[in-house]
C-alpha cells in the first residue's frame, strides 16, 4: 500500500509568494535596516532626462551603486554631480522593484573634500577652453567712457560700497546695480539672469543699456566663491555682447568667470578703475593738448606766412610779365589787315574758277538723264503694285477659307444652353423659397388661432362684461348696472346685475378662472384674453 503513495518532496509544503510580494518584503528590510545612510564614492554615469531627475552611479573599485536625486532636490543642491567627481551622498537606501534593484535616493550631495573640488575645476576649465571659450580672440575692448555702467553684485554687502565710492571719486557715472545673491545655491542662476537680462536691454528705452558691466564679489574660500565656476555663468559671460569686467574675490582668487570675462580686476575697487579714467587726470590732459593744439596752430600760421613772403620776393613783377605778351599783340595787330586782304583775293579767284564751270547745256543734260531714269522706274512701278496687290489677295484668300461661323453659332447655343438651365434653376430657387414663405404664414397664423381667446370661448368659455369693462369679481357682477356675456357664437345682454348676496338672488353658475388674456368691450379681435374673465 506504501508503494501506492510517493514520498513528498523536500520543500513542497513551503509557502508560495508572488513576486511583488517578495518585492515588498525586501523593500521594507532594505529600507528599515539602511534608513539613513552617508556612502562615498565616484560619480560614474551621470543620466538627466527631461522630467529634471538626476540618475547617477556611485563606484568604487569593486561596486556599483544606483543613485536617483529628485527633481526638487536638484534644484537646491549647491554642487552639481559630474562624472569623476569624488562626493559624499546622503540619502535613504530602497529598492526599484520594476527592475529589481536597490539604489540610493540622495537627499544632500557634497564634494569630498576640496581636492575634489579642485579636480572637478580643473576638468571643467579644459572642457570649456577646448570650446573656445576662453580664447583671447573673443574679448572686446573696453569703453574708454562708458555712459551707464551695470554692476551685479549684492546690494548689502560692502563691494557695492566700495566700486560707487571709486566711481564718484575717479569720473561720476550712471550705475545700474541688479541684486544677486554671491553665495550659495542661488548665486549661478541669479548671476546667469542678470548677465542675460543686462544684454535683452533695448538701447535708447526709458531704462537704458548699459555700456559696461561689472560681476563683483568680495573674497572667499573656494565653496562660497563655488557660484562663479558654474557652467552657465561662464557661458553668458562669454555670449554677452556688453564687454564684461570680472571682480569676484581678492587677487589670489581666480574663478572660471574671470577667463571668460573681457577684463579681470584683481577687487571690485581695481574694477571701478579699469571701468572709467581718472577725471582731473583727463582735464589735465585736456588742457595739454588744448595748449599743444594752439601752439601748433600758431606755430603753423607763423611758418606759411613767412614761406608766403619768401615766395612772394621771388616772383617778377606784374608789368614785366605783360611786356612780351603786349609786344606779340602788336605785331599781330599788325599783319592782319594785309593776311585779311590775301584771303578774300584768293577766295574770289577760286569763285571765279567754280562758276565757269556752271552752264545751261550741262543742268539741261542733267535734268534729262534725271527725267529718263525717273521713268523708266515709274514703267516698273505698275506691274510691281499689282503683283504685291495680288500676294495680298491670295493671304487673306487662305486666311479667308480657316473663317467660318460654326464654332461662333456652337459657341452662343452652347451659352444659350448653359443660360436657360441657370434660369430655370433660379426660378425653381425663387418658387422653393415662395412655397416656404407661404408655409411659414400659414403655420403662423394657425398659431395666432390656437393662441386666441376665440378658440377658448369655442372650449365653453364666455366672457362677461359690465358697464363698459370686464367684469372679473361677483361683487363688480353684483354693482354693475348691465352685464354682457360674450359667447362663442356671440354676445348676450342683461338689463340688470346679479342682485347682491340676499337670499333671494337667483343662484348664479360656478365661474372658471383662468389666466390667458381676454379682448375689452369694443376692442380688437387679436386683443388677448387676459384683459377679461372666462368661465
Amino acid at each position: 500500500m506504501s508503494d501506492l503513495i510517493d514520498d513528498p518532496l523536500e520543500g513542497e509544503n513551503a509557502p508560495e509568494f508572488s513576486v511583488s510580494e517578495i518585492s515588498g518584503a525586501v523593500k521594507r528590510v532594505i529600507e528599515g535596516e539602511f534608513a539613513h545612510v552617508r556612502v562615498k564614492g565616484e560619480v560614474g554615469r551621470v543620466s538627466r532626462p527631461r522630467s529634471g531627475h538626476v540618475y547617477m552611479d556611485l563606484k568604487d573599485d569593486r561596486a556599483v551603486l544606483a543613485g536617483v536625486i529628485w527633481k526638487g532636490v536638484a534644484t537646491r543642491l549647491s554642487v552639481q554631480p559630474e562624472e569623476g567627481m569624488e562626493v559624499v551622498a546622503t540619502g535613504r537606501l530602497t529598492t526599484f522593484p520594476g527592475q529589481s534593484r536597490y539604489q540610493l535616493v540622495i537627499e544632500d550631495i557634497k564634494p569630498a573634500g576640496t581636492g575634489a573640488l579642485m579636480a572637478m575645476l580643473e576638468k571643467r576649465k579644459a572642457q570649456l577652453a577646448a570650446e573656445g571659450l576662453f580664447a583671447p580672440g573673443r574679448k572686446r575692448p573696453l569703453p574708454y567712457l562708458p555712459e551707464v555702467i551695470g554692476v551685479i553684485t549684492s546690494p548689502s554687502g560692502a563691494v557695492i560700497r566700495d566700486i560707487l565710492h571709486r566711481l564718484r571719486d575717479r569720473f561720476p557715472r550712471k550705475v545700474l546695480i541688479w541684486p544677486v545673491a554671491v553665495q550659495g545655491e542661488r548665486c549661478a542662476p541669479e548671476v546667469t539672469r542678470a548677465i542675460r537680462g543686462f544684454n535683452q536691454f533695448t538701447p535708447g528705452s526709458a531704462l537704458p543699456r548699459p555700456d559696461l558691466l561689472i560681476v563683483a564679489r568680495g573674497g572667499g574660500s573656494i565653496e562660497d566663491l563655488w557660484g562663479f565656476n558654474e557652467e552657465s555663468v561662464v557661458r553668458a559671460a562669454a555670449e554677452s555682447d556688453i564687454p564684461l569686467i570680472s571682480a569676484v574675490g581678492h587677487e589670489t582668487d581666480t574663478t572660471l568667470i574671470d577667463h571668460a570675462a573681457d577684463q579681470r580686476a584683481p577687487t571690485p575697487t581695481a574694477a571701478a578703475e579699469l571701468a572709467v579714467p581718472v577725471r582731473l587726470d583727463l582735464l589735465a590732459w585736456c588742457d595739454k593738448q588744448e595748449a599743444r593744439l594752439t601752439h601748433a596752430l600758431t606755430s603753423g600760421v607763423g611758418a606759411r606766412g613767412q614761406r608766403l613772403r619768401d615766395l612772394a620776393r621771388a616772383l617778377p613783377r606784374p608789368e614785366r610779365l605783360l611786356d612780351t605778351p603786349r609786344q606779340r599783340l602788336d605785331a599781330w595787330s599788325d599783319r592782319l589787315p594785309a593776311a585779311l586782304t590775301s584771303r578774300v583775293q584768293k577766295r574770289r579767284v577760286r569763285l571765279f574758277e567754280v562758276s565757269g564751270a556752271l552752264r545751261p547745256g550741262l543742268l539741261q543734260s542733267r535734268l534729262t538723264s534725271r527725267r529718263d531714269l525717273y521713268g523708266s522706274w515709274a514703267l516698273r512701278l505698275a506691274p510691281a503694285l499689282q503683283r504685291m496687290a495680288d500676294a495680298k489677295r491670295e493671304s487673306l484668300n487662305r486666311r479667308l477659307d480657316r473663317l467660318s461661323l460654326r464654332p461662333i453659332r456652337r459657341d452662343i447655343t452652347q451659352k444659350r444652353e448653359q443660360l436657360d438651365r441657370i434660369g430655370q434653376r433660379l426660378s425653381d430657387a425663387g418658387q422653393r423659397q415662395i412655397k416656404g414663405w407661404h408655409e411659414q404664414i400659414t403655420a403662423m397664423d394657425r398659431l395666432r388661432e390656437t393662441l386666441g381667446y376665440k378658440a377658448t370661448l369655442k372650449r365653453g368659455y364666455a366672457v362677461v362684461r359690465g358697464d363698459g369693462a370686464v367684469v372679473t369679481t361677483r361683487e363688480a357682477a353684483a354693482h354693475a348696472t348691465a352685464l354682457e356675456i360674450e359667447f362663442a357664437d356671440g354676445r348676450l345682454d342683461l338689463a340688470g346685475g346679479g342682485g347682491g348676496d340676499g337670499a333671494d338672488a337667483a343662484p348664479k353658475a360656478p365661474r372658471k378662472a383662468t389666466s390667458k388674456p381676454a379682448r375689452k368691450a369694443g376692442g380688437a379681435k387679436s386683443d388677448p384674453p387676459d384683459q377679461g374673465s372666462l368661465f
